[in-house]
């Protein structure tokens, strides 16, 4: 009665610490291993809570043995057994087999669980497998301790959850790097991020919003921290004094992020066992915050060559990143005032007044903006910044960044029709779970990763 056996099912974990010796349980899983030892078989069953050791002897159980017996590695079982004491086994218990049922046979592996001896590319190919050793499962499992923490704590600061379109009219930060579709024979684009929608979330009269998605850059990088298709932690508000009231919230977020999976039950046991160094890491009460112009002069003192206007680059911000954590023991930092150069059309520039619409806007530097990057490990893992929300001001810096205000007139419109001042910010997950692990390439922290030259699985 299979049904009835799986009905009873408990997970391994609560067997070894909660389980009473002499009484009867039911485990299912994976084979992990198996050692056979004439009249006696050992197998380590695992599932996603842990791995135990199941006993099957002849003399006990003859069928349970017979079957046990013949398991090849990986194949799915139940098992019905005793909890007995056992000083070698894992936890100190294990499961004495009464009933062994293989519920599905595995074919000959095609790389071992984990990938141990696999490059990273045939561990991808093969991510059902892989995702099976602990170590590697455990960045997924972070990840949704992560998104679940971001999404509690924009719920306590009173943001509405909204949920945007994917697929869009218009690029929503210009430039090259979109994924144009056929949408009912007209052009139509994969969205690079939830940003026009926020804004609308705020102009609606939601003032606070979030979302957490996915988005998708045609980027034909490949590097180590890029990634085509990737989730994105977003939010937007209104009625801000200044781009310091969206990186406060930028500040809770992340900590949030961070604390979350360093104590979560789900997460913490693994660090402790696979990822110890990510425990280690507290985030700052307040991060620093350093403007483009200081970072500018920094790296140059510590002989980086690099020319007003520009973004850090990878190099920069690693760099950068490095000068804070050993002078300041700040593992985050966030870089404010980028160049308007770097920075998407609906970015405010650096003005007088920025909660107002003034008719001639008074710039105190018009090639700076209201923005930031959040460094984490000398990695952007946020950016954002204030938007502008002066209807005749966005049209100009549409055509500055060489874009057709036409194809953002549903965008222009919401804000001739009251826009009060608002801003937000955009926060990798993966690359937030990459940094605190210490990961070798942002891939590991995505369940199925997508870059330019994989599309399966």
């Amino acid at each position: 009665m299979p049904g009835l056996l799986l009905e009873a099912r408990r997970y391994i974990a609560d067997v070894l610490r909660e389980g009473r010796v002499g009484e009867k349980y039911v485990i299912a899983g994976w084979v992990e291993a198996v050692r056979r030892h004439g009249g006696v078989v050992f197998v380590v069953v695992r599932d996603r809570s842990g791995r135990m050791q199941v006993v099957a002897k002849k003399n006990v159980a003859r069928e349970a043995w017979e079957t046990a017996r013949e398991l090849s590695r990986e194949s799915v079982i139940a098992v019905k057994g005793v909890l007995v004491e056992s000083k070698a086994a894992l936890g100190g218990k294990e499961l004495q087999a009464e009933e062994i049922l293989v519920l599905n046979e595995a074919e000959p592996l095609p790389i071992e669980p984990g990938g141990k001896t696999a490059s990273l590319a045939i561990r991808l190919r093969y991510r059902w497998i892989d995702l099976r050793e602990p170590r590697h499962a455990t960045p997924i499992i972070a990840a949704a301790v992560a998104a679940e923490a971001a999404s509690k704590f924009f719920a306590e600061q009173g943001f509405i959850e909204i949920f945007t379109p994917k697929i869009v009219a218009s690029a929503t930060e210009g430039g090259a790097e979109v994924f144009p579709i056929i949408y009912f024979e007209k052009e139509a684009f994969l969205a690079q991020s939830p940003q026009l929608y926020k804004q609308m979330g705020v102009i609606s009269g939601l003032e606070r919003v979030y979302e957490i998605g996915p988005a998708f850059r045609a980027e034909k990088h490949h590097t180590v921290r890029h990634l085509t298709e990737f989730t994105s932690v977003d939010f937007e508000m209104g009625f801000i004094k200044s781009y310091e009231d969206v990186m406060k919230v930028v500040e809770g977020a992340v900590t949030a992020m961070i604390e979350a999976i360093q104590s979560d039950p789900r997460t913490k046991p693994l660090l402790e066992e696979y990822y110890p160094q990510a425990l280690e890491l507290k985030p700052p009460r307040e991060y620093p915050r350093v403007p483009i112009d200081e970072a500018y002069r920094l790296l140059r003192e510590a002989g980086l060559e690099i020319e007003e206007d520009e973004d850090l680059g990878t190099e920069g911000e690693k760099k950068l990143g490095e000068i804070y954590e050993k002078e300041y023991g700040a593992p985050l930092v966030f870089v404010t005032m980028y160049p308007w150069s770097v920075r998407p059309f609906y970015t405010m520039k650096a003005r007088e007044e920025p909660w107002s619409c003034p008719e001639e806007p008074r710039f105190t530097n018009p090639k700076r903006t209201y923005s930031f990057d959040l460094l984490f490990k000398g990695l952007e893992v946020a950016t954002g910044g204030q938007r502008e929300h002066c209807p005749r001001i966005l049209e100009e810096q549409l055509r500055e960044k060489g874009l057709n205000p036409a194809a953002f007139d549903w965008y222009l419109e919401m804000f001739r029709h009251g826009a009060p001042p608002h801003g937000g910010a955009g926060i990798g997950l993966e690359r937030v779970v990459m940094q605190l692990l210490g990961l070798g390439n942002i891939r590991e922290a995505r369940f199925v990763p997508r870059d330019p030259e994989h599309l399966k699985p």
